[in-house]
């Protein structure tokens, strides 16, 4: 029997690395809207059988970022506007809220902000998107933080895997990443400032400003994003992770 735990337990290990991998993927767009998926070209990049792959592609086919098509194949899903509305809902209404519920921020907590501003700076001005959505990951976790919420961060994170989707997008394709460092920076200095209702307008514009972005890059390109009907897609090549 415990030999049988043991071995249920490493299936899932495995299941759970390749899982990751796949979504983390997707979600920096390594992996396209719309780009199709192999079982055997995935096992055999990540060095795994078929069965974590396939468990996986179910597991990322229920978050809705991978689409089946029977006779066809899987593929990675079109980025679905619902989805980022509904995520974008769940990010104000706990950010905004946590932010207008903080006291005076101490010294300490105004000093890891300021440091994360400045690395988003050096990150901005070398153009790295990367390093910059790691920063604006860490920005928004610690805000949270100061407003004595940091654990719903895992119920923010748990619902925004389209919203990072359509966050890449528009640092990739429309909006300056200095831009958006001045909007944390307002954020910050309100905070600093005691002016509270003030920094949660700041925020909310901030947060809102991705569905700006998202309306002209789908004008752009309408083929990254799910219709009220979206066509099958064709098999032709094979996403490969590189």
């Amino acid at each position: 029997m415990q030999g049988m735990n043991t071995g249920r337990a490493r299936r899932s290990s495995v299941r759970d690395i390749v899982l990751e991998a796949l979504r983390r993927r997707i979600i920096s767009l390594e992996m396209k809207p719309g780009e199709p998926l192999s079982e055997n070209d995935l096992a055999k990049e990540l060095g795994v059988s078929r069965t974590p792959v396939r468990e996986s592609l179910i597991l990322l086919r229920e978050e809705g970022l991978v689409e089946v098509y029977p006779q066809i194949g899987s593929f990675v899903s079109l980025v679905d506007i619902a989805r980022v509305s509904e995520a974008q809902f769940i990010r104000e209404a706990i950010e905004c809220a946590s932010l207008a519920g903080i006291a005076s921020p101490n010294d300490e907590a105004m000093s890891r902000l300021r440091a994360n501003l400045e690395q988003q700076r050096e990150a901005a001005e070398a153009k790295d998107v990367e390093r910059f959505f790691e920063l604006d990951e860490v920005f928004h976790k610690e805000l949270l933080r100061l407003g004595g919420h940091e654990s719903a961060w895992v119920a923010v994170n748990s619902a925004k895997a389209h919203l990072d989707r359509a966050r890449r997008l528009s640092l990739v394709t429309t909006r300056p990443l200095g831009v958006l460092l001045e909007q944390h920076a307002a954020v910050v200095d309100a905070i600093a400032s005691d002016r509270t209702g003030a920094a949660v307008d700041a925020l909310r514009v901030h947060l809102r400003a991705v569905f700006e972005d998202v309306e002209r890059i789908q004008a752009e390109s309408p083929e990254l994003f799910a219709g009220a009907e979206p066509p099958k897609p064709t098999r032709k090549s094979v996403a490969r992770l590189g």
